[in-house]
């Protein structure tokens, strides 16, 4: 008896997924993808070509018999070896994932049940294959009673033996087919139902909804090649006792496993194909300045100004609403004025509240101006309490009985050592000449200028980045009044008509990876640029970096075809008051303008939205398909900007290779022989 080449097929399908290529390339890449399951299957083969040559019946004598016997559990070892050496870090990050999606999902009763037996029976496979390994090194301590029950349990028509595993395996991922069970629906289908709904998914795995998807594959893919590989040892022992031929059994099991594996690779493909491949990060648990978040700082701000203030003559003949846009000319008096840090900017969108009011003003050294506003009226601007500077009474006056000098609040555009609101312009690429690749993105702030910060690492066969290599390089360490360092080219400086930041998912052409990340401006907006390389995934090399490189952008403006469109932000309030979670509320192709926080709630005294400054990177390192910048937040709160990475597409490399037939692998083990 001869095994089938399902082995071949099953393993190279799984190596398909955990190691992505092209899909014109199909043919080299599945050259050497089935380097490894030519040689568990030529071992295989070898095994029952020694199971073969002798019949093992009960005439043999014992020396013999324990010899082949041993031979046959040498192959056993050397098959788990094989396996072990190839998925040790991938079946640490499907597990990973089984638990993750298991804990997560507790909302949705139908797949927590399912997540829960699922992780149940594949804990179930690795134990008896832990058992058949600890068997097979303990193998000359053994009674022979020993393992030839544990062959029959293997191979055992029971639900809880492997072969029943592998079949309740089977119909928990992909469901019932039959017209009386049709309702019953499959694990990957209700988790690919279920993504868009659990996006935190995303946050607590660190790996985008394809790669969830691609991880529970690889953990049923596993279970299902050790379970393949026990049975077959298991007829092979039981066959050395003379407990019969199974021939038969072996076709049987080989014609259903292909079945399933056909099956399972059909939902794959359809589920994976509308999986998004986004990697983000979900707000913190506690939000800490510097290492979760960072802000501008003061680029638009609330100031109390008098009218006589803001007009070369010092009259008050004007209201506030006349000045939409001014400045602060003098200190009428030296009144409040005197007792507050002077706008040395422009004055924007002035508006009357009431005449007299309390003012409760910051700290010094806090970038806030004021706490809060009590006006006479009742009506109170922030969130007001015990004011720990002490409150200043402001009265606005009358000149002369006919021009009232009313006390405006307006907002303050103001550069100062505490108007935190430049961007570096600066790119950051990773060392293509070492062969590395961006695999990681978070922002930074350094010397007051914001940065784009990458993860870089050294590109390998099929998408996967050497995990020892990776390491975040430093950004470009330059300050604002550096000798030679310039607004508009080094960096951008923001004020109340250039404030918006793009919005924007850039994906690379197919078979290009991204190398290279910077901001720009076109017009008055900050825009992404993300540069792309060739790269050849069955090698893992970039093709000829400084040729094939080049930047990718969304050109788009408000005048465009295709227009973007704005996030507008109503009444915000500080994005870390939020009380429940950010969640995205933007797409690709729109736009949102840095402003001041709501009067009423704030005072206006915070930039918002805030900038997101987690470590965005995947738990898996893979070469990275694109990259983008969106807005999440919550109703009535500011919200964070946030930096997303786009993973490498596996969905299209799910493909069952060409294999040769049994006679041609028969050939294959004779010649090797």
């Amino acid at each position: 008896m001869l095994i089938p080449n399902s082995v071949v097929f099953y393993t190279v399908l799984f190596l398909s997924v955990c190691m992505p290529y092209q899909a014109e390339a199909l043919i080299d890449d599945v050259v050497e993808v089935l380097k490894l399951g030519k040689d568990i299957t030529s071992t295989l083969l070898e095994t029952w070509n020694l199971v073969e040559q002798t019949n093992l019946g009960g005439g043999v004598e014992l020396p013999f018999r324990k010899e082949k016997q041993k031979k046959i559990l040498n192959k056993i070892n050397e098959v788990s070896r094989k396996i072990n050496n190839f998925e040790d870090d991938t079946l640490k990050a499907a597990s990973w994932t089984v638990d993750s999606v298991t804990t997560f999902i507790g909302s949705n009763t139908k797949l927590e049940l399912k997540m829960h037996d699922l992780s149940d029976l594949l804990n179930r496979i690795q134990t008896q294959d832990d058992k058949m390994q600890s068997y097979v090194l303990n193998y000359n301590d053994l009674e022979r009673f020993t393992l030839e029950n544990f062959a029959q349990w293997i191979t055992a028509q029971d639900t809880m033996s492997v072969q029943g595993l592998l079949e309740r395996i089977h119909l928990l991922t992909t469901g019932s087919t039959d017209l009386e069970n049709i309702g019953n629906v499959g694990v990957l289908q209700l988790l690919a139902d279920n993504m868009e709904e659990a996006q935190n998914l995303v946050c607590i795995s660190k790996q985008s909804a394809q790669q969830v998807l691609f991880q529970m594959y690889n953990a049923i893919s596993i279970a299902e090649l050790k379970g393949y590989a026990m049975m077959q040892f298991s007829w092979m022992i039981l066959r050395t006792y003379g407990k019969g031929n199974f021939t038969k059994e072996s076709h049987l099991m080989r014609q259903r496993f292909e079945d399933r594996v056909q099956k399972t690779q059909s939902l794959m493909r359809k589920v994976m194909e509308r999986a998004d491949r986004s990697v983000w990060r979900c707000d913190p648990r506690h939000h800490i300045e510097g290492e979760t978040f960072i802000t501008v700082t003061r680029l638009l701000q609330g100031y109390i100004e008098n009218e006589v203030d803001m007009n070369n003559d010092n009259t008050c003949r004007e209201n506030c609403a006349a000045y939409q846009f001014s400045e602060s000319y003098s200190c009428y008096k030296e009144l409040f004025c005197a007792r507050q840090p002077k706008c040395n900017g422009k004055l924007l969108n002035c508006q009357f509240f009431d005449s007299d009011m309390w003012i409760c003003p910051s700290k010094p050294s806090s970038n806030r101006r004021y706490e809060f506003i009590e006006y006479e009226n009742g009506r109170t601007l922030g969130k007001s309490g015990v004011c720990q500077t002490g409150s200043t009474k402001v009265d606005s006056w009358w000149r002369w009985l006919f021009w009232h000098c009313s006390y405006c609040l307006c907002i303050c555009d103001e550069q100062s050592v505490k108007s935190d609101r430049y961007f570096n312009l600066r790119e950051a690429t990773s060392n293509i000449s070492a062969n590395r690749v961006i695999t990681g993105l978070r922002f930074k702030k350094i010397n007051r200028i914001i940065h784009i910060q990458i993860q870089e690492g050294e590109l390998q066969a099929r998408g996967f980045v050497n995990a020892s290599t990776l390491s975040w390089k430093p950004v470009s360490d330059y300050k604002l009044l550096d000798r030679g360092i310039r607004s508009g080219l080094d960096y951008h400086t923001m004020s109340w008509d250039k404030r918006a930041i793009d919005l924007d998912n850039l994906v690379a052409p197919k078979s290009h990876v991204v190398t290279g990340i910077r901001l720009r401006v076109v017009g008055t907006h900050l825009n992404l640029e993300i540069r792309v390389t060739e790269a050849d995934f069955t090698t893992g090399r970039l093709i000829d970096p400084e040729q094939t490189s080049f930047w990718k952008s969304n050109d788009n403006t408000e005048s465009s075809s295709d227009k973007r469109t704005p996030i507008k932000l109503k009444n915000p309030d500080i994005p870390i008051l939020c009380p429940s979670q950010s969640e995205i509320d933007s797409v690709s192709n729109q736009y949102i303008e840095f402003t001041h926080t709501d009067l009423d709630r704030d005072v206006g005294q915070t930039t918002v939205p805030y900038i997101d400054a987690q470590d965005v990177i995947s738990r898996v390192p893979v070469a990275l398909s694109g990259a983008g910048v969106y807005h999440k937040g919550k109703t009535n709160y500011g919200g964070f900007i946030g930096l997303k990475l786009i993973t490498y597409d596996f969905q299209p490399h799910i493909l069952t290779p060409r294999l040769a037939d049994e006679a041609e692998d028969i050939k294959i083990v004779n010649l090797q022989k």
